[in-house]
């Protein structure tokens, strides 16, 4: 393949390294895991070993292994993360995924490094800067339209990456602190506690209610299908699934459905080529919808638009498959729209409005007998299926194959024979076989079977796309031979494949350093530590805060800034309502949500299209948790003092 074709890279999650796998032999090109600590998702650490073991397996296809180190860091943690960082770079990781920019003030391993989600890069002056600072890939937030995607590509040269499939924080990425105000738990330290997921109460200023018991924040999950071609054009390199705490079947069902779409894609898009080797065989039909999702949505990509929202659940309601006709005393009969099978898991809507679930032991037709006769179940209810046992087994198996297509060449030599495997990507190995030649009684069959046995790769990384003899005249050699032969010839190159491949450099940043965009940060620029705020000082920034998470901030500010509106979702949108000339009557004043626990006030920002969700730190975080770091925010040499943690 020229080199000046542009790679287009299918990133999928990892849970562990055996998730790892699976994602590669399904289509991945790069797969993104956590390391043993300081990941973003703290439920979903791994071993040094099991990186080591993922990397291995990936490299076999020139695929990419990327540990997540995507956590603001204490001061007393900046050593050991320097470490883990020395420690995966050894274990053959290709990339860090970092959001503290107090790792780039320390001596970290030739590895590249990818900009976090968690870094909010919503413009292309952010974007530049941290491709001008030594970021080879950056994570766009999943907010952004085509239109604001093109503008960040104009401006940079890096990868730039792209959630194209899974759950949606509704907050930009790096700016939630809902969870440490309300828990201790921060989502910029892999600790969520998911406050976007609650039921809430909404109140206008005047107290009247507009929505009662909904899960007002939280969104339907992304879904990019259908524009994967005009991110492609507008400037994605990197198109990324989220889900490192979903199960094997979502990365199998996900991960080979993405897969299968860009290859059809890359057909007829010249200029453009897969960002690893192979070719995956899939032994199912990919289906999104089966997996788990809160409705699916391609957000803000094509522009701010109703539908965004999972207001009624933030669980898999699934697909609707009937309604409830009769209910018995061990069964239900439904007016089913599909076939309802044994162990499929259904769900309703309950009295409250509340999502439901019941397993199915048998299912004879229209009459189900459940494990359990549901509560609250009505006549006429509609069911939903939200666990499909017949596709769950189909990924249970062994559902795909992946090889790599090589071509063989059987030739003499003065004392016997010869093969050479090229693979597709130029690779080659080649391997003698000394042996008399001995004239074939039956030329034909003897060239078919030198080419049958010299063809079968079986189990191996590879699949023979042409076999070609070379001979004065068909000669005749035992099964046993050619068998040995090719297998050494097998051996040889899966050595040259891992031999030869390299890992991405590593960017330098630009001299002199490049100026941050902004002179000052507040608690929304994550700075944790005094290697950040060093890193910062040292690109322009003259005055900076302290992160959230040090425990500085007194009274209400925002705890988490979003594109979702709820004025939008509920048609009261001031913009919107202007062709009705209700200015007067339809304003952004502030709103509320209350859980029962909290009452959190809405502020809108109208001109930049965004929704503030106001509150403080409970004293329980403050009394509980002490203030790791202490900055003297206008000191001008920079001095900031710590404290101990007592966590």
């Amino acid at each position: 393949m020229p080199a000046d074709f542009q790679p287009l890279e299918l990133l999928a999650p990892a849970k562990n390294a055996d998730f790892g796998i699976a994602a590669i032999d399904h289509g991945a090109d790069a797969v993104y895991i956590g390391g043993p600590a300081f990941g973003a998702r703290a439920g979903a650490g791994n071993s040094i070993s099991d990186i080591e073991r993922l990397a291995r397996h990936a490299h076999r296809y020139a695929a990419k292994v990327f540990v997540t180190l995507n956590t603001i860091l204490r001061d007393d943690e900046i050593e050991p993360a320097r470490r883990l960082a020395w420690q995966v770079y050894e274990a053959g990781a290709d990339a860090l995924i970092v959001q503290d920019m107090g790792l780039l003030e320390v001596d970290l391993p030739p590895i590249q490094l990818h900009a976090s989600t968690q870094t909010d890069i919503r413009t292309p002056a952010k974007a530049r800067f941290l491709q001008d600072v030594g970021f080879s890939q950056i994570v766009l937030a999943r907010e952004l339209s085509l239109g604001q995607i093109r503008a960040v590509a104009a401006a940079t040269d890096c990868v730039l990456e792209f959630f194209v499939h899974g759950a949606l924080c509704v907050a930009y990425s790096g700016q939630c602190y809902i969870s440490h105000a309300h828990s201790g738990r921060s989502a910029n330290r892999g600790e969520c506690a998911q406050a976007c997921r609650l039921p809430y109460t909404l109140s206008d200023a005047k107290g009247r209610i507009v929505a009662h018991e909904k899960h007002l924040l939280s969104m339907k999950d992304n879904e990019q299908s259908a524009n994967l071609r005009a991110l492609i054009e507008a400037g994605i390199g990197s198109f990324k699934i989220e889900g490192r705490l979903k199960d094997l079947g979502y990365v199998k069902n996900i991960t080979g459905h993405y897969r299968q779409l860009l290859d059809r894609i890359l057909e007829d898009l010249p200029g453009y080529r897969r960002a690893s080797s192979g070719h995956v065989t899939l032994g199912f039909t990919p289906q999104p919808e089966k997996t788990f999702n809160r409705g699916l949505t391609d957000y803000f990509v094509n522009e701010r638009r109703h539908g965004i929202e999972a207001f009624d659940s933030p669980g898999f309601v699934g697909e609707e498959v009937g309604t409830v006709q009769r209910i018995g005393a061990d069964f239900i009969d439904i007016d089913a729209s599909a076939a309802i099978h044994n162990g499929d898991g259904l769900s309703y809507f309950d009295s409250h409005r509340e999502l439901t679930g019941l397993r199915i032991n048998r299912a004879e037709g229209g009459r189900l007998y459940p494990n359990a006769m549901p509560e609250e179940l009505r006549v006429g209810a509609a069911l939903y299926r939200n666990h499909d046992q017949a596709f769950e087994r189909l990924l249970e198996k062994r559902s795909a194959e992946r090889r790599i297509r090589v071509d063989l060449l059987f030739d003499e030599t003065p004392d016997g024979f010869a093969l050479t495997m090229t693979d597709e990507d130029g690779v080659h190995a080649s391997a003698s076989l000394r042996h008399p030649k001995e004239p074939a009684h039956n030329a034909e069959r003897a060239a078919l079977t030198i080419q049958e046995h010299l063809g079968k790769l079986g189990n191996t990384l590879f699949v023979s796309s042409t076999v070609s003899l070379q001979m004065s005249q068909p000669w005749f050699l035992p099964a046993g031979a050619l068998n040995a032969l090719r297998r050494e010839v097998v051996q040889k190159l899966e050595a040259a494949r891992l031999a030869g491949y390299r890992r991405p450099p590593q960017a330098r940043p630009v001299e002199p350093p490049a100026a941050y965009p902004d002179t000052a940060l507040s608690y929304l620029g994550n700075v944790y530590n005094e290697r950040a705020r060093a890193f910062y000082a040292r690109h322009g920034v003259s005055v900076i805060e302290a992160a959230f998470e040090a425990n500085q901030e007194r009274g209400d500010v925002s705890l988490m800034i979003t594109r979702h509106c709820l004025r939008y979702s509920f048609n009261l949108c001031p913009k919107e309502l202007k062709q009705f000339d209700l200015r007067g009557q339809v304003t952004a004043d502030p709103m509320t949500l209350d859980n029962g626990t909290e009452k959190l006030t809405l502020r809108f920002d109208c001109k930049k299209c965004e929704m503030h969700v106001i509150g403080s730190i409970r004293k329980s975080v403050l009394d509980a948790r002490a203030v790791p770091l202490t900055f003297h925010r206008n000191a001008p040499d920079g001095i900031a003092a710590s404290q101990p943690d007592r966590r």
